[in-house]
């Protein structure tokens, strides 16, 4: 923030006084602006990753790049064009799209950005969290909590892609960051009909393991929401509302920690999304930025009133204060993961339904 001065011509001991407040790493208040805005001065902007050219440019970078190297992952990650090249999609959340070849094994690591994966398609890859492995396949969403020891394995003999978010601009805002490498605890193979988070956490509705005493963890002990229990809570959510007056034909739920129903996980909100032709929902805006992945179906979202026309794959940056719109062709589901539980947290969270 530039410091500017009132106009003091000839006056010796205010040139002084400015010189000395620089000097000490100092700025007066009084001749500085832009600090408070009547709304959010974002820089990242709305934008959309087409996931045909996604998928496209994994498979060449499968055939291409081994994937020990750079990080022990083969991954793109999604760059806001209004963030200066960064690889952050919005200014608090990290997405990708990472790619496992058959046979390949992305090994183990841990850090304190907390990481979650959404399968856009196919299945057969396991991702084992401190040791639970976890199945994952299309439409699943699979957490690597903070600090938790997790590594990648495709047994078969097909390629996998999926969906990565990180809250790694968050934290690396809080200056934060801390990364372990496996050095050796990467385990040769390991699979199970379920993880143990889905046979603790994973029985149904209501029903939880009786008589723990210890402290819940910050995240979600289940570390595995299926699809089919996701697509089930969306049909009946819609059938339900297609008896009343009124219907949306929009069906929403929200991932949640099934010992206390809050966010899966303490900086990021995950949430799926079924939209109907016809729906006719105006436009809305919210603080705090979000990312979306197109699951299944065709058809538009409008950002800030420009259209862009959606397919499966795609995946779009929603920075903070954007009007969001959408329009489905087809029955459309929609993956979304927000910064909404940091900003509740803080009382910074605000939504409006977008007047234009």
């Amino acid at each position: 923030m530039a410091t500017r001065r009132f106009e003091a011509p000839n006056d010796a001991a205010l040139d002084a006084l400015y010189e000395d407040i620089a000097h000490k790493d100092l700025q007066p208040l009084w001749e500085l602006s832009g600090l408070l805005t009547p709304a959010p001065k974002v820089k990242a902007v709305p934008h959309r990753w087409r996931g045909k050219e996604l998928r496209e440019l994994g498979e060449r970078a499968g055939e291409l790049v081994p994937v020990d190297r750079g990080g022990d992952r083969r991954v793109l990650s999604l760059s806001n064009p209004g963030l200066g090249g960064v690889p952050y999609a919005t200014s608090t959340l990290w997405g990708a799209v990472q790619y496992l070849g058959p046979g390949e094994t992305a090994p183990a690591h841990r850090h304190t950005p907390a990481a979650l994966r959404f399968v856009l398609e196919g299945e057969g890859v396991w991702t084992l969290v401190d040791g639970d492995p976890l199945h994952m396949s299309a439409g699943d969403l699979v957490l690597t909590p903070s600090w938790t020891w997790h590594e990648h394995h495709n047994p078969g003999d097909t390629s996998m892609t999926w969906f990565d978010a990180l809250d790694l601009p968050l934290v690396e805002a809080l200056d934060a960051v801390f990364f372990e490498p496996g050095q050796g605890r990467t385990v040769p193979s390991a699979t199970a009909a379920r993880s143990a988070s889905e046979r603790r956490f994973g029985g149904g509705p209501g029903l939880l393991p009786g008589g723990s005493t210890a402290p819940a963890p910050a995240h979600s002990p289940l570390l595995r929401y299926q699809w089919a229990d996701t697509d089930r809570a969306l049909t009946d959510q819609l059938a339900e509302a297609g008896s009343k007056a009124g219907r949306t034909g929009h069906a929403h739920v929200r991932f949640a920690d099934p010992t206390n129903g809050r966010d899966v996980m303490p900086t990021m909100r995950c949430e799926m999304h079924r939209y109907l032709p016809g729906h006719t929902a105006p436009a809305e805006r919210r603080t705090g930025s979000a990312l979306v992945a197109v699951f299944r179906g065709t058809g538009a979202v409008e950002l800030d009133g420009v259209p862009h026309a959606l397919a499966p794959g795609d995946l779009i940056a929603i920075p903070s204060w954007t009007s969001v719109r959408v329009l489905a062709d087809e029955p459309m589901d929609l993956f979304s993961v927000s910064d909404a539980p940091v900003l509740e947290a803080l009382s910074l969270f605000r939504a409006e339904t977008d007047a234009g």
